[in-house]
């Protein structure tokens, strides 16, 4: 993405600074309106977050696809290091866990960078989910080998192919639209974000409804809907960045802003599960990477798909 000669990057990349501004005045402000001190120090953290992770994504995003395929691995990296933290694994599990940072991982990224997508999108399923198990059967362990097995699966589906179709979007091309994966993706992640953002507003300031309070007791239906209607709208409003029209981009905005909260939903189900309240502490205000990126995971492969079959040549 060219910011220097494109007039559209030049409209995204001013556009997000403009809504990070806005958000730390808000934050500045935000103490003579709101009461409770926890709230103003979380959203603050968030925006100071906010900050470092949007400008480490644009420079990404401005280098090139290697550069944005690299940081994509090392978020996947970071985030299935925090997943398989959380589960118990033995001694066993060492080469079996060895090959799946080092090795499976990798190469997943690769894949992607040479444009070999037909291996790209069985090569975890298929292949690694195949010769998980096998590993485990020679290490000769058969103590809790289900679940050892699974959940080992489990976390490279999740933290690496699921994350992977986000980069894969750099490689989509639609009629007339030729070339211009980067704005995709910064529609995609601007999006899903935003929702994230506008639900825990929507929260703080309407919500009075949980909607699973077992699983997330900082949901709620105001959050839900709120975070829902006001994607669909910036995805309508940004529409121009991508091959879609108006009422196209509303939709695929309503879908993606969907599927990111029920992956916020089940990744809060694990945690709860394994009784942690973040999967780490790498992001001040968001606890860990698996923390901030867990409504992507569910969103991108759905994103790349419907785009790739529907709009893509």
């Amino acid at each position: 993405m060219n910011i220097f000669n494109d007039p559209q990057s030049q409209l995204i990349v001013g556009g997000v600074i403009i809504l990070l501004t806005i958000a730390s005045i808000i934050g500045f402000v935000l103490p003579l309106y709101v009461s409770e001190l926890k709230t103003v120090i979380n959203f603050n953290a968030r925006v100071k977050a906010w900050w470092a992770m949007v400008i480490i994504f644009f420079i990404a995003i401005c280098v090139g696809k290697f550069a944005s395929l690299f940081l994509f691995a090392l978020i996947s990296f970071l985030a299935l290091r925090e997943f398989i933290t959380l589960l118990p694994t033995t001694c066993d599990d060492s080469r079996t866990l060895f090959a799946t940072f080092f090795i499976i991982t990798p190469i997943q990224y690769v894949l992607l960078a040479i444009n070999w997508l037909t291996l790209f999108l069985i090569f975890i399923p298929v292949y690694a989910c195949l010769w998980i198990p096998i590993q485990n059967a020679l290490n000769g362990n058969t103590k809790d080998f289900f679940g050892r097995s699974a959940k080992i699966q489990w976390a490279l589906m999740i933290c690496v192919y699921f994350v992977s179709y986000a980069p894969a979007v750099l490689y989509l091309n639609a009629p007339g639209y030729e070339h211009q994966g980067a704005k995709l993706l910064c529609f995609f992640v601007f999006i899903v974000q935003m929702s994230d953002v506008m639900q825990y507003l929507f929260g703080k300031l309407l919500g009075r409804r949980k909607i699973i309070p077992a699983i997330s007791p900082n949901k709620t239906l105001e959050g839900f809907v709120g975070g829902i209607f006001s994607a669909t709208a910036l995805g309508i409003c940004f529409y121009w960045i991508t091959p879609f029209n108006p009422w196209q981009a509303g939709l695929m905005a309503a879908l993606i802003t969907i599927m990111g909260c029920a992956g916020g939903l089940v990744m809060s189900a694990i945690k709860r599960d394994y009784g942690v309240k973040d999967y780490g502490t790498l992001l001040p205000g968001h606890g860990g990477m698996m923390d901030r990126i867990d409504s992507l995971c569910f969103a991108a492969p759905i994103f790349y798909h419907v785009t790739r079959y529907f709009f893509a040549t």
